[in-house]
């Protein structure tokens, strides 16, 4: 399989390294200044590929949206903090008849997570003297607090249990991904804890994505990537 890669630092560079493994062959690797070509001339450089992976930024989305979908290349999403912008990814994607996958978190393990934390809320959610919450640690160089993976724990949680649901957030050092969910009450306290020990999980799951992705249309969020697999 080709893949283009839009954004080529760490995370970028990693999924390089990981399809060469996997025998993926890798054309067009567009880095955060050579993404801020005009998108025509993007779509030109995305046109051939089978799929398309961007870590960049969350204020280049939108553009690396529409190029692709104007080159007729599948779209793996990455990138965080541009969760506003989500209708209107949705329609360009629909419009071009694209594709699209994106997701808060790319780690398989989180999306695992996720399906754990679901139903503890749902068997917290009837003991009034529990209450939730949810703490997220990440890297300094991280802009985006509370991380979309946290609100979307937050949003799961709210969902199943009881809201409000507070988050608390650490921008620090080099951590690449601590997420902690608990339900605490004057008795005891009852926590749920995802630690990434790399950036390795997050690129294993967009290759996983990209994969999957061939010959679909549409929008979908990587957990139904995850459900599709586990037969949720």
């Amino acid at each position: 399989m080709r893949l283009a890669l839009i954004g080529y630092g760490a995370m970028g560079q990693l999924i390089a390294q990981q399809a060469k493994a996997a025998n993926d062959e890798i054309g067009e690797t567009l880095t955060s200044k050579e993404a801020q070509l005009p998108i025509e001339e993007m779509a030109k450089r995305l046109s051939g590929h089978a799929v398309a992976v961007d870590f960049s930024s969350g204020p280049a989305v939108m553009r690396n949206v529409e190029a692709c979908a104007r080159a007729g290349v599948p779209l793996v999403e990455g990138t965080t903090g541009w969760k506003e912008s989500e209708a209107e990814a949705r329609s360009i994607v629909q419009q071009n008849d694209g594709t699209l996958v994106y997701g808060a978190n790319f780690s398989i393990g989180v999306n695992v997570f996720y399906r754990i934390v679901e139903r503890a809320s749902k068997l917290f959610a009837s003991l009034d003297q529990y209450e939730a919450f949810v703490e997220e640690q990440h890297h300094s160089r991280k802009k985006d607090a509370p991380s979309g993976t946290a609100l979307n724990i937050k949003k799961l949680m709210e969902q199943s249990g009881k809201p409000p649901v507070s988050v608390a957030s650490t921008r620090a050092g080099d951590i690449p991904g601590t997420h902690r969910v608990g339900f605490d009450s004057t008795a005891d306290q009852v926590t749920l804890t995802h630690m990434a020990r790399s950036r390795q999980g997050f690129a294993a799951g967009a290759l996983l994505a990209a994969h999957w992705v061939k010959g679909r249309k549409g929008v979908y969020e990587f957990s139904e990537v995850i459900d599709e697999i586990l037969k949720y």
